[in-house]
């Protein structure tokens, strides 16, 4: 996958096994899955694995998420992102384009995640001619609630998961 996005501070790009490191750091902070249905990463083959998948999202729907990294110091921070949900129905919904994002501890409340979004549903609404954008979060996790608003996104409704925890649905059209 060739596809690079930039904005002033963040360079997104297709993860690479290189990155399974610093993925682990950030997967294994309880802090980072405390909003996350799944349980934070024990091990970095774990990371492997998921990178794996990931890349296997680009060859089969020519998009999945990207590394994120600072563009001064290309340090990883997350990976933010669109991926085309085929397989795990989420809110009663399959075959969507969802936009997604983490990002290590450290790097939260400093823009990058508002920042990164922007320029992904840019790239979705403009390049890739997505009608529907979705996103799904706790219902308690503020700061990425937050995120979503900031970019255009609304709340269309609350809906429990399997284990009867809220989560927010959220949806935008292509406003082009």
């Amino acid at each position: 996958m060739n596809l690079t996005l930039e904005t002033s501070r963040l360079i997104m790009r297709p993860l690479e096994l290189s990155d399974a490191e610093a993925m682990f750091v950030m997967d294994k902070n309880p802090e980072v899955h405390k909003y996350l249905w799944q349980k934070p990463t024990q091990t970095i083959e774990e990371s492997f694995k998921t990178i794996e998948y990931v890349k296997s999202q680009y060859a089969t729907n020519n998009i999945g998420r990207f590394a994120t990294v600072l563009k001064d110091t290309n340090e990883f921070i997350g990976w933010t992102g669109i991926k085309f949900v085929t397989e795990q129905p989420e809110n009663g919904n399959i075959n969507f384009y969802d936009y997604g994002y983490r990002l290590n501890q450290k790097f939260w409340g400093k823009g990058y995640g508002t920042e990164a979004s922007k320029a992904w549903l840019d790239y979705g609404f403009k390049e890739m001619k997505i009608e529907m954008m979705n996103a799904y979060t706790h219902s308690k996790n503020q700061a990425s609630n937050n995120i979503l608003k900031k970019i255009g996104m609304n709340c269309l409704e609350t809906y429990l998961d399997k284990e009867n925890v809220p989560w927010c649905w959220w949806h935008m059209e292509n406003p082009n």
